[in-house]
């Protein structure tokens, strides 16, 4: 059985404690003139601990970064996928005539494809197999209503500025790079301190900005590009501000999310449903957030599609007549117990997990359980 992380770690740290013994050793004996076969000894001795150490620390980026032998890193590979993806017309850089923008993209004709497949699959899989009502409402939403959501004051992340240049960064996103690379790529950190990282990067999304900024702080982390200090982590909307009309006097925003369009019709929806419960409604159609610093691609944009489902229960009953169709699928689950407590996420039962309060009820364990069918559907193979 392989060694564990923490056990490389400790036996990474104890081996170079002994290499530099070994070290002062040496020089101790050059130093006193001693014996040329005497200290031939002690260099090879020396040699025979750094070769050790040397495959302690490939045995150790095995288990946090991959193959040590490969000649291409996940950053490498993933660049290539992309350049391919641009290359081949799946997806362009908008505006690139004229420099482009950060997180806004073109889909070219096979990306389009691909995404109208997906939608339409999406759309199969749980609207109508599901009798869902379906919505299209408008992506320009009044202030009135994002203000009663929260959005208005809430739908924030926090931000740092470079001190000199000004240009803005995601503390978090600081903050989880720092630990991730402290832990994937310096070996000679000990098991304590890589426990203490991993456990930051479990409770990242709980951290305050006074939180974030200590760490930021203790850490001694920089401005990525500059290596200038940064400020204190303050709240950024990630909304896209508007106004509707052409007085200026009626404030809106591109929305965030495609809920709102349900909610505020959810009168309509349950008349239409004959005023009955449970029922669900869906939406398919374009979302927008400011993100502070887009990247990795299409994995964080500014303008997006999303395919979102609002389903309203009774409070007093939670079953789902389905329920048992899906019961005795098994997954990876990851517990926020088990998060915090950086252990791993394990394979369970969903009827296990509903049974033991892991998914509230029976009818968030049912949808649960239909997202994982759609992930794992072979629709596309």
């Amino acid at each position: 059985m392989a060694a564990s992380e923490d056990s490389l770690r400790r036996a990474l740290v104890e081996k170079q404690s002994t290499i530099e013994s070994q070290g002062n050793a040496v020089r101790a004996l050059k130093a006193s003139n001693a014996d040329k076969k005497a200290v031939d000894e002690a260099i090879e001795k020396l040699n025979a601990l750094k070769l050790e150490k040397s495959s302690i620390e490939k045995q150790l980026q095995a288990s946090v970064g991959g193959n040590p032998g490969s000649s291409v890193s996940k950053e490498a590979f993933r660049q290539a996928v992309v350049n391919t993806l641009v290359g081949r017309l799946f997806f362009i850089p908008s505006f690139k005539i004229y420099g482009g923008v950060a997180g806004l993209y073109d889909y070219g004709p096979p990306g389009c494809a691909v995404k109208s497949n997906v939608l339409a699959f999406w759309r199969q899989h749980f609207v109508l197999e599901e009798n869902m009502l379906e919505v299209d409402c408008p992506c320009v939403t009044p202030e009135v209503v994002l203000k009663a959501s929260g959005h208005v004051d809430k739908f924030t992340d926090l931000m740092v500025k470079d001190e000199k240049t000004g240009t803005c960064y995601r503390a978090d996103h600081l903050l989880k790079d720092f630990c991730n690379e402290k832990i994937q790529k310096d070996l000679s950190i000990s098991a304590e301190k890589a426990a203490e990282l991993k456990h930051i990067l479990a409770v990242l999304d709980d951290l305050s900005a006074e939180e974030l900024g200590a760490k930021i702080k203790e850490y001694g982390i920089t401005a990525p590009d500059t290596r200038n200090p940064l400020s204190d982590p303050y709240p950024f909307n990630l909304m896209f501000q508007t106004s509707i009309g052409p007085s200026g006097l009626s404030p809106g925003y591109m929305r965030p999310e495609t809920a709102q369009g349900i909610f505020v019709n959810f009168k309509d929806l349950y008349y239409y449903n004959g005023n009955k419960l449970p029922f669900a409604a869906a939406q398919i159609g374009q979302a927008f957030r400011n993100e502070i610093s887009p990247r990795q691609g299409l994995l964080r944009v500014r303008e997006f599609t999303l395919a979102e489902i609002e389903h309203f229960v009774d409070p007093d009953d939670k079953s789902h007549p389905k329920y048992s169709e899906v019961a005795d699928l098994e997954f990876l689950m990851f517990p926020r117990e088990q998060q915090i407590s950086g252990q791993s996420a394990k394979k369970t039962c969903l009827g296990e997990a509903v049974s033991k309060g892991i998914v509230n009820n029976e009818t968030l364990g049912y949808f649960i359980g239909r997202v994982y069918l759609f992930l794992t559907s072979s629709w596309y193979r």
